[in-house]
């Protein structure tokens, strides 16, 4: 059984942020690759949203100009989040 929790995006980052400090080359090899699992939900998660902020842009700009540029910068991040996704076999 899966459920969601709700974790405020400051904690995300921060959390994020001290993993990425963690050396874990000492390790046992599932313990490393738990951790590069995690680490890449819990990073492609933050980017999503980021994502999700970026449609905002577009949807909320001012005139075409603008408009123009929050989708490309929009196409932009989807398209590294597609090539992030497709490069990690993962089973979450």
């Amino acid at each position: 059984m899966s459920s969601n929790v709700l974790i405020p995006m400051d904690i995300l980052k921060k959390t994020v942020e001290l993993l990425r400090y963690w050396d874990i080359s000492k390790f046992d090899r599932v313990i490393q690759d738990d951790y590069h699992d995690i680490m890449f939900v819990m990073t492609t998660k933050m980017k999503k949203i980021e994502l999700r902020a970026a449609y905002s842009k577009v949807v909320k700009a001012k005139n075409e100009d603008a408009r123009h540029s929050a989708r490309m910068e929009y196409l932009w991040q989807r398209n590294q989040i597609a090539s992030l996704e497709s490069t990690h076999d993962y089973d979450v």
